[in-house]
């Protein structure tokens, strides 16, 4: 392992693709600060790490915009700078009829999947454009329900579709800042959140299937990939999904 002067934060650090995307980045030599709700986690991340000494665990709730920028000061405190954000935390909502939604359920979802997401960008780019060497990267972490719905799940749709939007506009409003904003949507991998696949799933036609699952490392994999591009090229779209699930085609 070699070190990395780079510094990167990642929402939704503490499991599944989040802490995945944490590991492979310090195990590239990344300066890594973990965010998170729960500080347990985070910390538990950290120890699996094999460079403590370069991460930084940060408690933070996405939805909140004091949370987010507290988050941002100390990655900056820290470390000096922020060169790579990736854009991760994510919740869904239960499984049900749209007709029997919460407004509390879908205001959840969009409060942390979407204006959580744009604060996080906010504060990249108030950061990313007066740093010196100037700019940096952003990855925010779609999904494949940024194309196509699963049944029963309007508002993580809704918000994913919303992320889509925000990542060509951020693209587009960072290209004066040397910031370059890209999108990674992730199918099926084997995370706390998609173990339902493994056990069957509604499909669109009303059946329940199992899916198929691929390793969150390789999500891991692809992040750092992007990550490490130079500030000229920029990935705007990035799927990785497991070979044989339901996406392509008619299921």
């Amino acid at each position: 392992m070699t070190f990395n002067s780079r510094v990167a934060i990642v929402t939704g650090a503490g499991t599944g693709v989040g802490k995945a995307a944490a590991l492979a980045l310090l195990e590239d030599g990344y300066r890594v600060v973990l965010a998170g709700r729960r500080p347990g986690p985070l910390a538990e991340v950290v120890a699996q790490s094999a460079a403590p000494d370069r991460a930084l665990a940060v408690p933070t709730d996405v939805s909140d915009a004091d949370s987010v920028q507290a988050l941002f000061d100390a990655a900056v405190a820290a470390f000096g700078r922020v060169d790579v954000l990736f854009n991760n935390a994510g919740v869904n909502s239960p499984a049900i009829p749209l007709e029997d939604l919460t407004l509390a359920q879908w205001k959840n979802v969009v409060d942390i999947n979407l204006t959580g997401m744009f604060l996080c960008i906010q504060q990249a780019f108030r950061v990313m454009k007066a740093q010196t060497p100037r700019g940096g990267r952003i990855i925010n972490n779609g999904s494949i329900s940024a194309t196509a719905p699963r049944p029963n799940s309007i508002a993580y749709t809704s918000t994913k579709h919303g992320v889509l939007g925000m990542t060509k506009a951020a693209s587009l409003d960072g290209r004066k800042h040397d910031i370059a904003v890209g999108q990674i949507d992730i199918g099926n991998a084997a995370t706390e959140m998609a173990q339902r696949m493994a056990t069957g799933v509604a499909q669109a036609n009303g059946e329940i299937a199992v899916e198929p699952l691929m390793d969150v490392n390789i999500v891991g994999q692809s992040v750092l990939y992007m990550a490490n591009l130079p500030l000229q090229a920029n990935v705007m779209f990035h799927t990785v999904m497991a070979t044989k699930m339901p996406f392509a085609g008619r299921g």
